[in-house]
């Protein structure tokens, strides 16, 4: 599968992580730093991924895996997905946020595998809800988006949904489960637990 796909993977890991009481990038879940979920199932669609964060975001040491710089401010996931429109070199974007321990490389193939029909984006929708956090950005829409990441004020899925973008009905919500808190490590901790248990054959 790596490798088929023109789209530049990005891990957006700017965020701050208040509720979880740290940078979420570092933070471990079964062991192994959060980011490191996301990162493995785009490195594993995708040839080229990329880390984006702030400068003072603590991350762990990955080897092989370039990280670049959003502006300081604002906070605002758009930021991460404008900067990295631009540092993409023309290419398109699949953003993905560092705290989707459940992203799989079969939906990342099949985002970045949808045909935009010239929209600036393609965004997955599940249970009604969009999901910008992990969706595939044209190079087009960063010029589009650029206002509202400057601004820091916009809602995400509001600046996103004014983009008209093609969406991409998913029936799965798992893959959209993200760490906020405490308890959502414990929770993903079980779901993974639960995926490692032997199946009992009838």
């Amino acid at each position: 599968m790596r490798g088929r796909h023109d789209a530049f993977g990005v891990v957006l890991a700017g965020g701050l992580g208040r509720r979880i009481g740290g940078a979420k990038a570092t933070v471990e879940l079964r062991g192994q730093p959060l980011i490191t979920y996301p990162l493995a199932a785009l490195t594993d669609s995708l040839s080229d991924v990329a880390i984006i964060a702030k400068a003072d975001t603590e991350l762990p040491s990955i080897r092989g895996v370039t990280v670049w710089i959003e502006p300081d401010l604002p906070r605002h996931p758009l930021v991460g997905i404008v900067q990295a429109l631009g540092l993409a070199g023309g290419r398109p974007v699949l953003a993905c946020a560092a705290d989707l321990p459940f992203v799989t490389p079969a939906l990342i193939d099949r985002i970045v595998s949808t045909d935009p029909r010239g929209a600036p984006a393609v965004v997955p929708v599940c249970e009604g809800t969009m999901q910008p956090l992990l969706a595939l950005y044209m190079p087009r829409a960063e010029q589009l988006l650029c206002p509202a990441a400057q601004r820091g004020q916009s809602r995400l899925t509001v600046a996103v949904k004014a983009l008209g973008p093609r969406t991409l009905e998913v029936d799965d919500p798992q893959p959209f489960f993200n760490i906020n808190a405490p308890e959502d490590l414990l929770h993903a901790a079980a779901l993974l637990d639960g995926r490692d248990q032997p199946k009992v054959k009838s």
